[in-house]
């Protein structure tokens, strides 16, 4: 499979894991600017999940430049980050509508490294495709 399938399709399921966020966010009741005051939890979890889901983005599309070929190891392990960033919009949610009750906080904590180990997962298969000496493995240095 070509690199650029991998990447289009994980834009598509990035873009629609933002979308979801969005919209779980209802208007207030009111008219007035106050009445956006009681939103701000759901706002700050919002904002907090998209600079999360923003970073994978980015550093997704890095990763990928700097990979020439991908192999089915490659697509599990893309699909293994992507599932646990599929979740974020169900922990977000359930985050800021307790108002950041002790258990949904975990969850959404339990998560984000969920994600992160998956992220590190999908590196180290990348690099061990291509070898301790190629140009990833020496941009991400120590951290593998």
């Amino acid at each position: 499979m070509q690199k650029q399938r991998l990447e289009a399709f994980s834009d598509g399921v990035i873009a629609i894991i933002i979308t979801i966020m969005v919209l779980q966010m209802s208007v207030p009741d009111g008219e007035a600017w106050g009445d956006l005051v009681s939103l701000w939890p759901v706002f700050l979890s919002y904002v907090a999940s998209f600079l999360f889901v923003g970073i994978y983005w980015n550093n997704h599309h890095h990763l990928m430049q700097a990979t020439p070929s991908i192999s089915a190891g490659t697509l599990w392990a893309n699909l293994h980050l992507l599932f646990w960033l599929s979740l974020l919009p169900f922990t977000t949610a359930w985050m800021d509508e307790t108002r950041f009750a002790r258990a949904p906080t975990m969850l959404y904590g339990l998560n984000l490294l969920a994600c992160s180990i998956a992220y590190h997962v999908l590196q180290t298969q990348l690099i061990g495709r291509q070898g301790s000496t190629s140009a990833m493995a020496v941009a991400v240095g120590s951290n593998v």
